[in-house]
């Protein structure tokens, strides 16, 4: 009737199931074609819930960093290549501070105020819906427009953000603090899409 201890952890205490299921889905022997694949389709597969928002807790259950890190360097790269020629690498590196230092600030603010994501989930999501406004300067940086139509694309891209970060975010936020949980949300992504629209 001993316990047997791992770590902190009883074995006895934890489910068989969920012994097997490890088990069964270690990935330490797949090639790594394999592991790359994955990762490449749960990333695309995020994209889309982005791309149409709908209740799905996939982005939320499975969260990881690959996304919002190839979303910042997209866009920062970007907004470099339309820099002053001594600004581009103050540039890259500033887009890049905002973007991550900003969804720190926002996911501490959420979890302060109650909200149930953890921090590595909130993130995930901040950094995967910025993905209409990371179209939104690669349609303007292949259309010539003038500032109206940069606004009404802006617009529509960081509407469409918004939206999709609200359908993660707000859903597990506290109702009584739910406008205290998004207004930051809100002010993160106009400050991007501000960048985009001065780019």
């Amino acid at each position: 009737e001993d316990a047997v201890e791992a770590g902190s952890v009883q074995l006895d205490t934890l489910p068989a199931g969920n012994i097997h299921v490890a088990i069964d889905e270690s990935t330490l022997d797949e090639p790594i074609s394999v592991t790359l694949k994955r990762d490449a389709s749960a990333v695309v597969s995020k994209f889309l819930h982005v791309l149409v928002p709908r209740k799905n807790r996939l982005l939320l259950r499975d969260w990881d960093l690959w996304g919002p890190l190839v979303l910042t360097v997209f866009l920062a790269l970007m907004l470099r290549s339309s820099a002053q020629e001594g600004q581009k690498t103050e540039v890259f590196s500033g887009v890049f501070f905002i973007i991550w230092m900003g969804s720190v600030v926002v996911t501490l603010n959420t979890q302060l105020l109650g909200g149930t994501l953890s921090f590595f989930q909130s993130v995930c999501v901040l950094g995967y819906c910025i993905l209409p406004l990371v179209l939104a300067c690669m349609f303007l940086k292949i259309v010539p427009s003038n500032m109206i139509f940069r606004f009404i694309i802006v617009g529509i891209g960081l509407a469409w953000a918004i939206v999709a970060s609200y359908g993660f975010v707000g859903a597990s936020s506290p109702g009584s603090r739910k406008a205290l949980i998004v207004y930051p949300i809100v002010l993160f992504y106009i400050v991007l899409a501000w960048l985009v629209l001065n780019d």
